[in-house]
């Protein structure tokens, strides 16, 4: 008959960390997937930072930018 100490011997008692690094990365692709959803879901850009990357991008002239700003 086998005892248990020879069962549950150095061979088996690290598989918890398997475990362990499985449900952190589980965690961590969660922790990713909603921090970049929530951060687009509840920020909508206002007109002026529009205008303001469109001018940053050199879609408009300035003067265009500073029209377009007053008729904000």
């Amino acid at each position: 008959m086998m005892h248990l100490e020879n069962m549950t011997g150095w061979g088996m008692g690290f598989w918890w960390i398997g475990g362990f690094v499985m449900m952190a990365l589980f965690i961590w692709i969660l922790f990713v997937l909603f921090r970049g959803t929530s951060e687009n879901r509840f920020h909508q850009e206002s007109p002026r930072e529009i205008l303001s990357k469109r001018f940053a991008r050199g879609e408009i002239s300035k003067e265009e930018y500073h029209s377009m700003l007053n008729n904000l």
